[in-house]
């Protein structure tokens, strides 16, 4: 797929990521019935079949509370709570609602969070709460279909804008596999963290070498491999 603000993003149908007014609304979006470069989008020929493609559960998660975070009035008192739980993280970082793993499963056991909102916000967070515990998680709710229906409602409320990752669950909530638990988000999460480790190395520029030393930081993470130079960091 082109990168960027693309128009058809999604590899599953012709969804119009433009079309803003009929977010929400349209579901009977064309399917996408070949991918020739050149055209829909398509930059490059696909290396695997649509329907081998895994949605990863985390993947979907930080979409939702970007989405969420950016649907946030800036100078409500839920944002400028979200700046002081997390005052190493860039003001800009906080904007694009930018946040790993742990620190969203922080946010989502902080009862003060849930205090510092409106109405309309803490029904669409109490939402995303539910989602990720009977649908993103290890068991899926029998129900779980009215709830992600209440979780779109409740962001179309908000305001919030259609991602991609907001259209899967929208459009094609029957493509996620049948136990979303057995799709492990801990080699997903944990890239979030030791790249997190490269920016702070980095100052947060994007350096070319930055992605070598990573590849070189997984080389090392491998107990089985024997190496002439012995780490003096101990890994766990």
């Amino acid at each position: 797929m082109q990168k960027g603000f693309t128009k058809y993003c999604c590899f599953l149908c012709l969804w119009d990521s433009r079309a803003t007014k009929e977010h929400y609304v349209k579901t009977d979006w064309p399917v996408r019935e070949y991918f020739l470069p050149g055209e829909k989008s398509i930059s490059h020929e696909s290396l695997v079949l649509p329907e081998k493609i895994i949605l990863p559960p985390l993947h979907i998660k930080l979409g939702l509370m970007k989405n969420f975070v950016k649907a946030l009035n800036k100078d409500g008192q839920a944002f400028l709570y979200l700046r002081q739980k997390f005052p190493t993280l860039s003001d800009a970082k906080v904007k694009e609602g930018i946040f790993i793993g742990p620190q969203i499963k922080a946010m989502l056991k902080d009862e003060v969070f849930l205090t510092k909102m409106t109405p309309v916000e803490s029904e669409a967070w109490n939402a995303f709460k539910t989602i990720c515990e009977i649908f993103l998680g290890n068991k899926k709710d029998p129900n779980y279909k009215e709830l992600v229906s209440n979780l779109l409602s409740s962001y179309q409320q908000l305001g919030a804008r259609m991602s991609l990752k907001i259209h899967f669950l929208h459009n094609h909530l029957d493509f996620f596999p049948a136990n979303l638990g057995a799709v492990s988000d801990e080699h997903g999460e944990r890239f979030h963290q030791d790249f997190l480790k490269m920016e702070r190395n980095y100052q947060g520029r994007w350096d070319p070498a930055m992605l070598g030393d990573f590849c070189w930081m997984l080389k090392r993470d491998n107990p089985q491999v024997k190496h002439k130079r012995k780490a003096r960091a101990k890994l766990f």
